[in-house]
């Protein structure tokens, strides 16, 4: 009972740790669950207006500049630019609206559906592929083209295309990469958390240890010696 009384008034700082305090709070707090990874979500956020601002400059300045010579291709690149921008921009104003309205209560969907989650680097890298497969055919239809002059534009186009494609799925790939790295470490500091943990609940428990006197042992000697002279 001592034991027992000694360990249900330790302090409850050895039992749980406060960053595991806050990690059942998060678990419990649907609304929460959209700002659990603030630097992901800023770092994504960012990324997905810095690519919605460049697609669709490029794309309006492809359409403004279209004429009759080389109306053909920029229309097509241009319009392309301007539907990727687009798609960016309905999914960051759908989490936002999702987010606000409080309808979803999955926890597979909000981290797929919020700021930094599953969804943007994977529209992300399918937008980075969609421009790369542009500027790739802009290249290979300069090679046939006749027009010295088209044939030009179309390849510093394509260039510059492949390269931005190129850029955003290496990014894409290094962003997973280094998400993956870290949630790793991570794991294996939880766990070395719990074995800390573990290892102070063990040692916590108090174990009694009883002494017995000189004068103890000599009355049960005696007590002893008394029985088996009494037996004989």
């Amino acid at each position: 009972m001592h034991t027992f009384y000694y360990t249900m008034h330790r302090s409850p700082s050895l039992y749980m740790d406060p960053t595991l305090m806050q990690q059942h709070v998060l678990e419990d707090q649907v609304e929460l669950w959209w700002f659990r990874e603030p630097r992901h979500s800023l770092l994504c956020y960012c990324a997905s207006v810095a690519l919605i601002v460049g697609l669709g400059l490029g794309g309006v300045g492809l359409l403004s500049t279209t004429t009759s010579l080389s109306g053909e291709w920029r229309l097509g690149v241009g319009t392309t630019l301007c539907l990727l921008a687009l798609a960016v921009l309905l999914k960051q104003l759908l989490s936002s609206a999702i987010q606000d309205m409080n309808c979803v209560h999955s926890r597979r969907w909000i981290d797929q559906l919020k700021s930094g989650g599953r969804a943007d680097p994977a529209l992300i890298l399918a937008v980075g592929l969609a421009v790369m497969l542009c500027g790739t055919v802009l290249v290979c239809v300069s090679t046939v083209s006749s027009h010295s002059h088209n044939s030009r534009e179309m390849l510093v186009s394509g260039l510059v295309l492949m390269a931005a494609g190129t850029g955003m799925a290496l990014a894409v790939v290094g962003y997973n990469v280094l998400i993956y790295l870290q949630r790793r470490r991570q794991r294996r500091r939880r766990r070395r958390r719990m074995r800390m943990i573990r290892a102070r609940r063990l040692g916590s428990q108090a174990v009694q240890v009883f002494s017995v006197s000189g004068g103890q042992m000599s009355q049960a000697r005696r007590e002893t010696s008394s029985s088996r002279t009494s037996l004989i």
